[in-house]
């Protein structure tokens, strides 16, 4: 369940990356954005792999 929250939350995030690029907004904004994106991506793969 929470996997997918996250592959939501990394969609909305890369989303407001490319508008930040279109706004022609800091370059800063948009890595922290990707980056953000990138660690929801990598917490939502972790969730799914198989515990003790």
């Amino acid at each position: 369940m929470w996997s997918i929250v996250l592959m939501g939350l990394a969609g909305l995030l890369v989303g407001g990356a490319l508008s930040f690029r279109q706004q022609k907004s800091p370059l800063w904004i948009q890595v922290v954005f990707y980056l953000l994106a990138a660690m929801a991506l990598l917490a939502a793969y972790l969730l799914t792999l198989p515990g003790k």
